[in-house]
């Protein structure tokens, strides 16, 4: 062999070598970061300015209503008309709520879409004259539905489970079929956001299945990034509203509970509007 050849052959070792120092160095490298942890994930951050949370431009007067908002996560709660929040009042179609957790863990239906017909008894609202089933009866607001589902749960059973979830005064004294309509079941606004917040965490003595279907009946409208579920209520004489659910906003769960004095058939509606607008205006909804 020629010096030349010999001398080339040294370089091409050489080189040789160093290439698999180089490659060695960027693998070791390139497994350092592949073995790095992942940055967190951001946790998205309450966008309420609590400090400066004001509603009263909403209520014609303090005595008109109580608005209360909570935020599941960390509990803290705004109230506006804390004496309003306190009082009692009849749940009126709220009620549906819990009516509805109780018979379908008792059984009284089989599930949101039992089927109850309708008897032929004209009512005031055309959607109500036909049969229904849970769900739409939900949806509706149709009182002879849940009233025919109170009769299957029966008395025994609704006084247990309303003192099993420690709903309001928990009094049916006013008839099985009436007790929660301008009668005996009283519940106050602040009890009302207890209630939904267990609703919410599944933490209400009823199997989660029910409680998760319960909660997809008063789904109201869903976007993207969150979803409206609420119940509205109300009475004629005396005239209030009631407007109670929550908000689920990305990483962020909302209760809301609005009770206020009203004007005719549509105290309900009232409540439901003043609502929706106080959570646009501090950017809980869009």
């Amino acid at each position: 062999m020629s010096i030349v050849s010999v001398i080339a052959k040294r370089k091409m070792l050489i080189f040789s070598a160093l290439m698999a120092t180089f490659t060695g160095g960027c693998s070791n490298a390139s497994n350092d970061s592949s073995s790095a942890e992942p940055a967190p994930k951001a946790i998205e951050q309450d966008q309420i300015a609590w400090d400066k949370l004001d509603v009263s431009s909403f209520f014609t007067q303090e005595s008109n209503g109580t608005f209360i908002l909570r935020d599941v996560k960390t509990q803290r709660t705004y109230v506006f008309n804390e004496e309003r929040a306190k009082t009692r009042h009849a749940p009126q179609s709220t009620f549906k709520i819990a009516n509805a957790l109780i018979g379908l863990q008792t059984g009284a239906v089989e599930d949101d879409h039992t089927v109850k017909r309708w008897d032929g008894k004209k009512w005031s609202r055309s959607s109500w004259n036909q049969d229904h089933t849970l769900a739409s009866a939900m949806r509706e607001s149709v009182v002879w539905y849940y009233q025919a589902m109170a009769r299957d749960i029966g008395k025994n059973r609704m006084q247990e489970w309303l003192d099993k979830i420690g709903y309001g005064n928990k009094n049916i004294s006013g008839g099985i079929d009436q007790f929660w309509i301008n009668s005996s079941l009283r519940i106050s606004p602040l009890e009302e956001v207890e209630f939904l917040g267990k609703l919410v965490n599944e933490t209400l003595p009823f199997d989660k299945g029910i409680m998760r279907t319960v909660k997809q009946l008063i789904l109201l409208e869903e976007s993207s990034d969150s979803a409206l579920y609420g119940k509205m209520g109300g009475s004629i004489e005396p005239p209030f509203g009631w407007f109670v659910g929550f908000v689920v906003k990305k990483d962020r769960t909302y209760i809301f509970v609005t009770n206020m004095d009203g004007s005719g058939s549509d105290s309900n509606q009232q409540a439901k509007e003043t609502t929706l607008r106080i959570l646009k205006s501090i950017g809980v909804t869009e």
